[in-house]
């Protein structure tokens, strides 16, 4: 669980830092200046950026759960690892302007914590 939980911060990384910073590597100047002024995005930039914020919105939730897992003994690697690789998706299916696949991939995402949560909760068996 430990691998996963590193591997979807490594995701996060790239997501919300390192992605955003290199498609705007083209705007050196921006990148140096205050940032006083709005910034005109690509259209895939923008779409990475409402990615990484949607990932910021159920990344706590999957931390917590993971974390309490860990220390529980629980096994959720499995789901835990369905998760990243749908989080994954997710974001590439955003960032290249997939739309339909693209909300399939997020509630397969969303069912995966649901159903943590109710391993954790004791609600279904793991």
């Amino acid at each position: 669980m430990i691998d996963i939980i590193l591997l979807t911060l490594l995701l996060a990384l790239i997501q919300i830092v390192l992605l955003p910073l290199l498609l705007r590597a083209n705007n050196f100047a921006y990148l140096l200046s205050n940032r006083d002024g709005p910034y005109e995005p690509t259209a895939v930039l923008a779409r990475v950026q409402r990615a990484a914020g949607n990932l910021q919105e159920s990344l706590p939730a999957f931390l917590v759960m993971a974390v309490i897992a860990l220390v529980q003994s629980i096994d959720l690697t499995l789901v835990a690892s369905v998760w990243l690789a749908l989080r994954a998706a997710y974001f590439a299916s955003y960032a290249l302007g997939f739309i339909g696949i693209r909300t399939l991939i997020w509630m397969g995402a969303l069912v995966c914590l649901v159903y943590m949560a109710l391993a954790l909760a004791g609600l279904v068996a793991v």
